[in-house]
């Protein structure tokens, strides 16, 4: 998916030369958690909103604060999901974009990552969501998806989703008719169903006879 497209540049960028007074007022016209600073085409890095409204003096240029600049950034080929860790691991709003010469090219802003991903066949497509756990040395994707098409399933998309000390969960999304079929076929490969499902035989079965049991202690 090219999303070149969306590289935006409305706001435009601060320069060392801007004032710390200029910076604090670009914050409070826009909603965002950071502005990059940019001198002649190349990146510095980015002032967040925060470490800029605790300077107190408003004439000073943002030159003299270069310390307190953020290093992240995209390339212009980065993936929906290399994005989203981005902003992730940065706690930000906006990620400034750099071309393959390095060269500031604009910004991404998150609410339009988010639109394209909840947008994307993965999300909207009606699929089952089912969330399984193995242990670490047991896992395998493509025994994944080995259990997934042979109970006639197509396998939208995977990912890891948890890690415990020696076992790891993995969220799959699932386009079937008969998501028990593999429910159960994973249960044979030792994997543990951590999601729910309102037709899984295996629990209804369970509960009917801790119900049984219940009933024959109470007799």
């Amino acid at each position: 998916m090219n999303i070149t497209n969306y590289i935006l540049k409305d706001i435009k960028s601060l320069t060392p030369k801007s004032t710390v007074k200029n910076a604090q007022n670009l914050f409070k016209r826009y909603p965002v958690t950071h502005f990059n600073l940019v001198e002649e085409g190349v990146l510095l890095g980015s002032f967040s909103e925060s470490d800029i409204q605790t300077i107190e003096n408003e004439k000073a240029f943002l030159t003299d604060y270069k310390y307190l600049l953020s290093n992240f950034y995209a390339n212009e080929k980065a993936t929906v999901l290399e994005l989203l860790k981005i902003f992730a691991d940065n706690d930000c709003t906006i990620v400034p974009v750099l071309g393959s010469n390095k060269q500031y090219l604009g910004y991404y802003d998150l609410c339009d990552i988010l639109s394209i991903f909840s947008t994307s066949p993965f999300m909207i497509e009606v699929s089952e969501t089912l969330i399984v756990e193995a242990l670490e040395s047991d896992f395998s994707m493509s025994r994944i998806s080995q259990i997934v098409e042979s109970n006639g399933g197509k396998l939208l998309g995977s990912f890891i989703s948890e890690k415990k000390t020696d076992f790891v969960q993995v969220t799959l999304k699932i386009v079937t008719e008969e998501i028990n079929e593999i429910i159960q076929t994973f249960r044979r490969y030792d994997y543990d169903i951590i999601s729910s499902h309102d037709n899984d035989v295996y629990l209804e079965d369970l509960k009917n006879r801790s119900q049984y049991l219940h009933k024959y202690l109470n007799m």
